[in-house]
């Protein structure tokens, strides 16, 4: 049938695994410093487009994203560094933390994950506000954020709660 996607073939949870971008953002931000971290929480509104490729994703996957105010990307952080157990955070108190206790883009499996608010659709172009990825990071799929599943208010965030929202980026040279 045209325009149906073929079934993939089974994944061997021992890996490895390979992973085909379903398309790249389009972003104004060129490198890593400057750009926002977690845009959302810090009030960032920085316009983007998610240009999805029409010979990955046919424009049928797209149906009923009218409405959905916001949307999950996850993507490829391409241009981090290599990774290490420790890292220091950009924010708050100048101590090293555990690297799964932050969110830093340096990772083993350097997969991101961004909340952003969709604002309109335009073919496979997506526009969408509040975006804290680099120009070119390649996509490998967008979810509908659910409030009632997506949203855990009253939930502590240890060492983070203490930092303050609007606490400045120190810069890392």
């Amino acid at each position: 049938m045209p325009g149906m996607a073929s079934s993939p073939a089974p994944i061997d949870p021992a890996g490895p695994f390979i992973l085909q971008p379903i398309g790249r953002v389009h972003s104004p931000y060129r490198r890593r410093f400057g750009t926002p971290q977690q845009a959302a929480a810090t009030g960032s509104d920085a316009e983007a487009v998610l240009r999805l490729d029409p010979a990955v994703v046919p424009p049928a996957a797209l149906d009923d994203l009218q409405g959905i105010e916001r949307l999950w990307i996850i993507s490829l952080l391409h241009r981090g560094g290599g990774w290490s157990p420790q890292v220091m955070p950009p924010r708050g108190p100048r101590v090293r933390r555990g690297l799964f206790a932050t969110r830093s883009p340096d990772r083993p499996n350097p997969i991101g994950l961004s909340a952003v608010r969709l604002v309109r659709i335009d073919g496979c172009d997506l526009h969408v506000r509040g975006i804290d990825l680099l120009d070119g990071t390649p996509i490998l799929d967008i979810k509908p954020y659910i409030p009632y599943a997506d949203a855990f208010p009253e939930s502590k965030a240890g060492w983070i709660d203490g930092v303050p929202r609007d606490a400045p980026q120190i810069a890392r040279y």
